[in-house]
């Protein structure tokens, strides 16, 4: 999403400044405009970090774990916990990482989540674990932005794999979009498929977010049908590339949802 933009506002403007705001891993200003738009990466909102067992012992020693990754519920990822005074539109997402068993295997490194400083014990199943990030990221963002700021939650971003997820030789090799019985069958949750993650993570994101500040950008069940819209094997990897999207593309048309959002809500603001 973040490159459509770019190159979207690229076509306005050439006269364009490359930096880095507010620590975000990548940002432009468009100087003619004054306008700057940043790219923080955070795969989970909060902050984590590789755990090892303590050797004089502790509470998740004394339950068996040797290392797993531990995150701290209510700590915002260092990438953007510091940039939210600078920006006055924030766009946030997370999902893929929290049903990401390559990631964080539940048995050799599983997710071993910190409250306060404090492991909580018995741990929790990364959807509880998600709930809880939610919640303090969501009461973080509301505190330290400004006040005029605009904030937006992006719905799930689904992956197309099919006949096994990314390292199990799952593949992408549909040439037109789906019908809506082949995205039932794809991403329905009481099929437990591989893309599952998709309408799972969204339940937890809109059940955190009512009666937030946050206006959602739902982007994900247009795209479901766009099978046909990823890399796959052209994208230069060793695996099929079925989650990002090809340019210009299904992001160009999330832009344009954006776009028209955020014109509403500029709209129907009271004149300063």
């Amino acid at each position: 999403m973040f490159v459509s933009l770019f190159c979207t506002l690229k076509r306005v403007s050439g006269e364009v400044k490359k930096w880095r705001p507010a620590g975000a891993d990548r940002g432009f200003t468009f100087l003619k405009y004054n306008l700057t738009i940043a790219y923080h990466r955070t795969n989970l909102l909060a902050h984590y970090s590789r755990w090892s067992a303590n050797p004089n012992g502790g509470e998740l020693e004394s339950l068996g774990y040797k290392e797993g990754f531990r995150v701290d519920v209510d700590v915002p990822e260092t990438t953007w916990a510091e940039a939210m005074p600078f920006h006055d539109i924030l766009i946030f997402n997370t999902g893929h990482w929290w049903w990401a068993p390559s990631k964080f295997d539940p048995v050799r490194s599983p997710m071993l989540f910190f409250e306060r400083g404090q492991p909580m014990v018995p741990p929790l199943p990364p959807h509880v674990g998600l709930d809880l990030v939610l919640k303090y990221m969501i009461q973080y963002v509301e505190k330290e932005t400004k006040q005029s700021s605009i904030k937006f939650f992006r719905t799930q971003s689904p992956r197309h794999f099919e006949g096994g997820d990314w390292d199990h030789g799952g593949s992408c090799p549909r040439l037109s979009p789906l019908s809506t019985e082949q995205v039932d069958e794809l991403f329905a949750i009481n099929k437990n498929g591989t893309n599952v993650e998709t309408r799972l993570v969204n339940q937890h994101l809109h059940k955190a977010l009512k009666g937030s500040e946050f206006h959602i950008l739902d982007v994900t069940h247009l795209s479901e049908f766009r099978a046909d819209a990823h890399p796959s094997s052209a994208g230069g990897k060793k695996h099929d590339d079925c989650m990002h999207w090809c340019l210009p593309g299904v992001t160009d048309t999330w832009n344009d949802i954006f776009a028209t959002l955020l014109g509403e809500i500029e709209s129907s603001r009271p004149s300063s």
